[in-house]
């Protein structure tokens, strides 16, 4: 499949929605993440709109309620559930709850009414999401579970449940199986350190 222009659109709005936005901890540019859940994607069957959605998966929550019309017009419906459903905070009721019940409520949402679009660009944004926290817990040690809301017990528990939540769902086996290694290794280098 070669992706068209409208793939080149988005990487380029991507650039400009997350252009001052850096990664926690790493200060790497978000753009980075981005490319890489576009490219598992793209790598795990994804056609353009998906891939596109995956390069645009955080622009709602990073950069506001404004960007929905804005993805809407320029990429499509279809571009716009799969940034949507990857998103947990849509509206400031759900910006409102406690982190925990974010979380809880995003994996009642991939157990129960995502799509199989949302489930393959959700795996791959936990995925490199853990590839980069167990790169971090490496590097820095335990100093890094500061950077998240849900600090160590919080995180570890949210990234083993999407495990849990992904295998009750049509989500790509092979990424499921790869996001429980990466998982698993963060759970053991967690718990080998008081």
């Amino acid at each position: 499949m070669a992706l068209t222009d409208r793939f080149s659109d988005a990487l380029v709005y991507a650039a400009q929605k997350h252009r001052f936005q850096v990664r926690k901890g790493s200060g790497v540019p978000y753009l980075s993440h981005l490319l890489q859940v576009a490219g598992l994607a793209l790598e795990h069957g994804a056609d353009e709109d998906v891939g596109i959605g995956a390069l645009l998966h955080d622009v709602i929550e990073d950069c506001g309620k404004e960007t929905i019309e804005e993805i809407r017009e320029q990429f499509g419906e279809r571009v716009l559930e799969v940034v949507k459903g990857c998103s947990d905070t849509l509206d400031k009721a759900h910006e409102s709850r406690p982190w925990r019940q974010r979380k809880e409520d995003y994996l009642e949402h991939l157990r129960t009414a995502a799509s199989d679009d949302v489930l393959l660009v959700s795996c791959c944004d936990k995925i490199h999401n853990s590839r980069s926290i167990l790169s971090d817990l490496k590097q820095q040690g335990d100093s890094i579970w500061e950077i998240f809301q849900g600090k160590r017990e919080g995180t570890l528990w949210y990234y083993r449940t999407l495990v849990e939540a992904y295998r009750t769902t049509s989500a790509p086996e092979r990424l499921v199986r790869e996001l429980d290694e990466v998982v698993s290794e963060m759970e053991r280098l967690a718990a080998s350190r008081p």
